[in-house]
């Protein structure tokens, strides 16, 4: 046996393949069926006259997705699909599928009820392609820079992005949550590893109903002793630039397929513009959309701004009093905080954020209390900082937010195989 697109680049003479039936249209006396695997599809023609009674009473019966194994001579037609054809000599049907609930025209609702059988699909097919490239270039760029590859934990005692969005879980005779981040247990083990990294799924209880939020996503986090801020953003710079490239190498075909526009991802060039949040403003206000310096900017005039820029853009030095705890002061201007977020062009909003992370424990406790946290829940946290303390910085980037940006996905449910949301928790 041999994969649909192992067939294709043999050309010629015979072949063995199997899969699922993609689509099929049959006649008296011919039946043409499309055969899909994760590789291509293919188009295989049976002739009541070249294969056995049994076999073409078996092509008859079937329907879509029904599965096949097919042997016969390939050459290239330029009337099938993909530009290659199978003159079918044998048919095994190892399942013969019942009637496919899913016709064209169906809903978003629909197609997300039916999501396990719906991953069949091509669309997504190549997309969850693209999300495996991602995580392929993530290892890959970390690797090469001497990092280590760390598991966080999933159960947590405490928040690291604030408590009104967590996931609270009974854990024996005590309450544990869902992870945020790995932030925190992160910051522990650079003081033994240095560089480290992970790829873990992250839960936010968001109440949220927008195309760009996830209830569980992925989140690929690092985090280095002796790090500061600039140097932490060459990192996040760093690693998209290469999960682009990466994509552009192996996945022509399938952003192709997905009708992605990839001269946009071919002028993904690095150094991205870095800009101040306070120089944000006034940009935004040039483009009349007046912002009171000290607020979060929203969607809207994410948006907005990204109209000025092809590339990702960095905006660093938000105002601190809307930051985490553990972000630090900018001891040049207190007032801000030396954090940043990467910006995706053509509306998709933030995909690394990130931040060098507070050593001070005076201003740690200050910053929980003002949140509302208990300092018992962070001693561990704050003892960290009593021994053998150094600067280190870090950063998350949204896996499904990246993958739907060079995917140009509508929606962020498409980018991860079972999407959970603030509406959605099956199948």
């Amino acid at each position: 046996m041999m994969s649909i697109s192992e067939a294709m680049k043999q050309g010629s003479g015979n072949v063995k393949i199997r899969g699922w039936v993609y689509r099929e249209r049959k006649s008296n006396k011919m039946a043409f069926i499309v055969v899909r695997d994760a590789t291509n599809i293919i188009q295989c023609v049976l002739s009541i006259d070249e294969v056995s009674a049994d076999e073409w009473e078996a092509a008859k019966k079937l329907l879509i997705e029904s599965a096949v194994e097919i042997e016969g001579e390939i050459k290239e037609d330029s009337r099938a699909p993909t530009g290659y054809e199978i003159k079918v000599s044998n048919l095994t049907v190892v399942h013969f599928a019942e009637v496919f609930p899913i016709t064209k025209d169906q809903s978003v609702e629909f197609l997300l009820d039916k999501r396990h059988l719906w991953l069949r699909s091509r669309k997504l097919t190549a997309i969850m392609k693209i999300r495996s490239t991602v995580f392929e270039a993530i290892d890959e760029f970390y690797r090469s820079k001497d990092f280590y590859e760390v598991a966080p934990p999933i159960f947590t005692p405490n928040a690291c992005e604030g408590g009104s969005s967590l996931f609270e879980v009974k854990y024996f005779d005590d309450i544990m949550y869902l992870t945020q981040s790995w932030q925190l247990y992160a910051e522990a083990l650079i003081f033994s590893l240095e560089k480290i990294y992970c790829n873990s799924p992250c839960f936010r209880a968001e109440k949220s109903k927008t195309s760009r939020h996830l209830a569980e996503f992925y989140m690929s986090e690092m985090e280095a002793a002796w790090m500061k801020l600039d140097e932490v953003l060459d990192y996040a710079e760093g690693v998209v630039l290469h999960i682009v490239q990466k994509v552009l190498e192996k996945n022509k075909e399938e952003l192709k397929l997905l009708g992605r526009d990839v001269g946009k991802l071919e002028k993904i060039k690095g150094p991205f513009p870095r800009i101040t949040y306070t120089e944000a403003l006034k940009i935004l206000e040039k483009d009349g959309l007046k912002v009171t310096w000290g607020k979060d900017l929203r969607t809207i005039e994410e948006d907005k701004l990204m109209e000025h820029y092809e590339t990702p853009v960095i905006v660093t030095h938000y105002p601190k009093e809307t930051m985490a705890f553990y972000k630090p002061r900018d001891p040049k201007d207190p007032k801000v905080a030396l954090c940043f977020d990467m910006l995706a062009p053509e509306g998709y909003g933030e995909i690394v954020g990130g931040s060098e992370r507070d050593t001070d424990i005076e201003e740690l406790t200050r910053g929980l209390e003002k949140e509302g946290e208990s300092l018992e829940r962070y001693d561990w946290y704050l003892e960290m900082r009593k021994y053998g303390s150094v600067p280190h910085s870090g950063y998350g980037l949204g896996v499904e937010r990246v993958v739907s940006w060079i995917c140009g996905l509508d929606n962020i449910k498409d980018a991860i195989p079972f999407p959970r949301t603030m509406l959605r928790n099956k199948p």
